[in-house]
């Protein structure tokens, strides 16, 4: 493999801590601690970490509701995740943003966005930016095959592509699309081939494969920044939780649930390290109980985080002033 083993070790810490720290929050949610929408990204988490790995730190990022996972893979402090998804003041987004809104600009992280396939034309946008500054960086959008039915995937990508703006297109095909298979909805089921369209770059690739996604997004990253013009990249992958907390999941049976966990992310990049003798058990057992304790850390941190007072939400927002004229009490 052209992996280190700091890097295969590193991929796999970060896919742990994802899936624990939301499987945290899934028994939070539950417990009425967290409100509003919880989409979780479990299933899918070598998605996140392998593009992470491919892009640089100052490369743009934008993405959609279902943002923890590239959050976290980020680097952003969890501890700070979890306090947002609490609405707690020591939150990414000080307690406003929420689940669906994650955003960091010191990572140039620029938003989880609800709006299914909206972000697009931003990131064409940001993407014009940086190609008119002449900055060597390029953005990489990440979105659902659902998105791809929405005429803002046509028009973001059509653009980009007449001004061969350095644009990567990551599209994770989890099958579903809230609770119908894309195949009913879909005239041509293989996203990839959507980019012919824009007469752009475009593979397929395994989803659940994290150096196959590392491998993918850093040779499409690379083609861009030097000029090739928007790429496009499909992550066939599954996630094993409901669209969201709320799903009961009556579009597709137990059974296939459990086929598609055979093919794990996190249980086949721990074998393949295995395999390829980069560490041992002990080592990785390691690794699974730093993720478990840095999860419980992050818990623990938002419950006793304090709420935001209610003069912030008059905070980051153009309608006062001077932040002076806020009153420290709207009660």
């Amino acid at each position: 493999m052209t992996v280190t083993k700091a890097e295969a070790l590193d991929w796999l810490r970060k896919m742990s801590l994802i899936r624990r720290f939301e499987e945290r929050a899934e028994e939070a949610y539950g417990q009425g601690k967290i409100g509003g929408f919880l989409h979780l990204y479990i299933g899918e988490e070598a998605i996140a970490v392998g593009a992470m790995a491919a892009l640089r730190p100052d490369d743009d990022v934008l993405t959609h509701y279902r943002d923890h996972g590239y959050v976290l893979a980020r680097g952003i402090d969890p501890k700070r995740v979890m306090a947002e998804l609490y609405g707690k003041a020591t939150g990414l987004s000080k307690g406003k943003g929420g689940s669906m809104h994650m955003a960091d600009a010191k990572h140039h992280l620029w938003g989880g966005y609800a709006i299914v396939g909206g972000h697009i034309p931003l990131a064409t946008g940001m993407a014009l930016a940086n190609q008119y500054l002449d900055l060597p960086r390029i953005v990489a959008c990440f979105f659902g095959e659902g998105a791809t039915n929405i005429g803002t995937f046509y028009a973001g990508l059509n653009m980009a592509a007449v001004w061969k703006l350095p644009l990567v297109a990551i599209v994770e095909n989890n099958r579903y699309g809230m609770g119908t298979a894309f195949e009913r909805v879909s005239a041509v089921s293989a996203v990839y081939q959507k980019a012919c369209v824009f007469n752009i770059p475009a593979v397929q690739i395994d989803g659940n494969d994290v150096l196959a996604v590392r491998d993918a997004v850093r040779d499409m990253a690379e083609r861009s920044r030097a000029g090739g013009g928007p790429q496009l990249i499909e992550a066939m992958t599954y996630r094993f939780r409901g669209h969201s907390m709320g799903d009961p999941q009556r579009y597709r049976s137990k059974e296939e649930v459990e086929a598609a966990k055979a093919r794990d992310p996190i249980l086949l990049w721990r074998r393949s390290i295995l395999e390829n003798r980069l560490a041992t058990e002990a080592e990785l057992q390691a690794i699974a109980d730093e993720a478990d304790a840095e999860a419980d850390a992050a818990v623990r941190f938002a419950e006793e985080s304090p709420a935001p007072g209610p003069a912030e939400l008059c905070r980051d927002v153009l309608i006062p002033e001077q932040e002076s004229d806020v009153p420290e009490d709207l009660s």
